[in-house]
C-alpha cells in the first residue's frame, strides 16, 4: 500500500471508516462518498420529532419558518406535553415511580456551538426542558440531577409544582395494590375500580387494567429542528418509565442517547425503551452514519439492527427480551434529520407514527418505517 498514490491511500482510509455501517448493503456503501464535512442546507426549515410533537409543532411552525431559532423552537415544542396533565407520560400527569414520585428526564442540544444540557430525576418543577437549557447556557456542565437540579431549577426562578395528578395517583395506587397477592395491600372492589375508564396513551386508547398491565407506558417527546439559517438544534423530555425504581434515568438527558446533533452531519433522537437506546448510543450512532453518506433512513434501521442484536444476546441471562423469532419484544423509534433536511423516522416493530414539518406541506404526521413489519 506503500506505493499508492496519496489520494488512494485517504480514499481507502474514507471508505474503511463507512464500515461503522456495516450492515447497510453493499449497493447502499456505494453510494456512500466518504467523510463528509459541509454545512446544513438553508432556507429548508424542517422539524422531526415523535408523534406526539405534532401540538407543539403547529404552534410554533409559523414563526420557525419565517426565522425562528431552533433551540427556542424545540423548547417550545416539548413544553406542550409538559404541561399536558392528560399525557401520562411526560413531565405533569406523568405516570410517577415505584414509590410515587413523578421525576423528569431531560436534556437539549445547540448545533451551532455543540453544546447541551439536562437534568435527571428532577422532582416538582414543570418545565424540566428549559431547566436542561439553563444547564447548558448558565453553567459549564453538561448534566445536573436530583436535589441539585431542583435547587438549580427554583434558583433561577422556576416555581415548585406538584406534578402527580389525581387521575395518575390513581393509576399508580391501582398498579401497587396489585404487586403482589401477599401483600397487606387489598385491591378496590371491582365496581370501585372504573375499569371501562379509558385513557390515551400517544393516541390509542386503552383501560385501566393494560396500563397497569402489558401497555406499561414508556413515552417521551423529541424534536430536532434546522432553521432557515442552517442552525441546529435538539430536545427530548420525558417522564420516564412509569413505575420504574426510583433513581432510574433512561436515555433522555443522555447526550448521544435520547439525542444529538451536529452541524456537520444531521440530527437524531430516540423514544421508547432508553436502556436500549443508552447501549446502543442510538441519537449518536445515526448522526455518524449520516456522517459517512447513509441517509437518515439507512441510519435510523442499522442501529435498529444492532437494537436486535443486543437484544438477542441480552435474553440469555434477561428472559423475555425477544420473542419466538428473535425480534426484540420492546419498542424502540428513532428520528433522524439529514444535513439536506431529509427526514425520516423508523421503528423497531410496524405501526406508529412521527411528526414532521417542512415547506413542502407543513406540520403532519408520517408513517414509521418498521424494522420488523
Amino acid at each position: 500500500m506503500k506505493n499508492l498514490p496519496v489520494d488512494s491511500i485517504l480514499a481507502r482510509r474514507r471508505f474503511l471508516a463507512a464500515g461503522v455501517g456495516a450492515a447497510l448493503t453493499p449497493a447502499a456503501l456505494a453510494r456512500h462518498p466518504g467523510v463528509r464535512s459541509q454545512e446544513p442546507a438553508k432556507e429548508r426549515p424542517t422539524m422531526i420529532g415523535s408523534a406526539n410533537a405534532l401540538a407543539g409543532m403547529k404552534n410554533v411552525w409559523e414563526s420557525f419558518r419565517a426565522g425562528g431559532d431552533p433551540l427556542d423552537a424545540v423548547i417550545e415544542v416539548v413544553k406542550v406535553p409538559e404541561a399536558n396533565a392528560d399525557d401520562l407520560s411526560v413531565g405533569l400527569g406523568g405516570l410517577p415511580d415505584e414509590s410515587g414520585h413523578v421525576t423528569l428526564d431531560a436534556a437539549c442540544m445547540h448545533g451551532p456551538t455543540h453544546n447541551s444540557g439536562a437534568v435527571g430525576c428532577l422532582q416538582n418543577i414543570m418545565h424540566a426542558s428549559e431547566v436542561a437549557r439553563l444547564v447548558m447556557e448558565r453553567t459549564d456542565h453538561c448534566l445536573l440531577v436530583g436535589q441539585g437540579a431542583y435547587r438549580f431549577a427554583r434558583d433561577h426562578g422556576h416555581p415548585h409544582a406538584e406534578l402527580l395528578t389525581d387521575r395518575a395517583r390513581r393509576i399508580w395506587t391501582a398498579w401497587r395494590e396489585r404487586m403482589s397477592e401477599s401483600d397487606d395491600r387489598l385491591a378496590p372492589a371491582k365496581k370501585d375500580q372504573k375499569s371501562g375508564m379509558l385513557f390515551d396513551i400517544h393516541g390509542e386508547q386503552v383501560t385501566l387494567e393494560e396500563i397497569i398491565g402489558d401497555k406499561r407506558p414508556t413515552g417521551t417527546i423529541h424534536c430536532s429542528a434546522l432553521s432557515t439559517t442552517g442552525e441546529y438544534s435538539s430536545a427530548t423530555t420525558t417522564s420516564g418509565l412509569a413505575y420504574k425504581v426510583p433513581g432510574r434515568v433512561g436515555d433522555s438527558p443522555i447526550v448521544g442517547a435520547g439525542l444529538y446533533c451536529d452541524q456537520e452531519a444531521g440530527a437524531a433522537g430516540a423514544t421508547g425503551r432508553g436502556e436500549s437506546a443508552i447501549l446502543s448510543n442510538s441519537s449518536f450512532a445515526m448522526v455518524e452514519l449520516m456522517r459517512q453518506g447513509a441517509s437518515p433512513e439507512e441510519a435510523g434501521l442499522e442501529v435498529l439492527r444492532r437494537v436486535t442484536r443486543q437484544a438477542q444476546r441480552a435474553a440469555a441471562w434477561q428472559p423475555g427480551m425477544v420473542d419466538g423469532q428473535g425480534r426484540p419484544s420492546f419498542g424502540l423509534h428513532l428520528y433522524a434529520m439529514g444535513l439536506d433536511g431529509a427526514t425520516a423516522g423508523v421503528s423497531l416493530k410496524g405501526g406508529g407514527r412521527y411528526a414532521v414539518a417542512d415547506l413542502e406541506k407543513g406540520p403532519r404526521h408520517e408513517e414509521l418505517v418498521a424494522l420488523h413489519p
